[in-house]
């Protein structure tokens, strides 16, 4: 199966506001759109459609944190719409995302934060290298790949 990670444009707008997550996982994540809005206001937000074999499956967003901590980029949202997932796209559009993101020039850490009660996200993450390093303002899990 080939994953993409592509731009959010005008053309796929709608389709990644449409995708939707299993409803006890609903209050694991933003909305779609949300998360959309956010990254017109703040430069350093990308939002990625994920296309799997071409056909719109999943949304991220990463922040490169380059005006607020140096050298860091964080995985805001991380979502496979609940057609597509337990068929591994999950897994291949997290590889897709951080192979991006190790391209940022002197990067030292990639950050993700998730909910404790989400069952599946703590081996799910730490099976890219993700190490568990403590609770954020709101409760929930930070994690942390050293890059360099």
């Amino acid at each position: 199966m080939k994953i993409d990670l592509k731009e959010v444009t005008y053309d796929n707008f709608d389709a990644v506001v449409e995708l939707q997550l299993l409803k006890h996982q609903e209050d694991y994540l933003a909305s779609n759109t949300y998360s959309i809005a956010q990254s017109k206001f703040d430069p350093h937000y990308h939002p990625r459609a994920i296309y799997a074999d071409g056909e719109l499956v999943g949304f991220l967003m990463y922040h490169s944190f380059d005006c607020e901590v140096l050298h860091q980029t964080g995985i805001h949202r991380f979502m496979i719409d609940h057609r597509y997932q337990g068929k591994g796209i999950g897994r291949g559009a997290m590889e897709a995302a951080l192979t991006e993101i190790r391209r940022t020039q002197d990067l030292k850490r990639i950050t993700i934060c998730y909910h404790p009660e989400n069952g599946l996200a703590q081996p799910f993450y730490a099976s890219f290298g993700f190490k568990e390093v403590g609770l954020d303002e709101d409760g929930e899990m930070i994690a942390v790949i050293e890059v360099g």
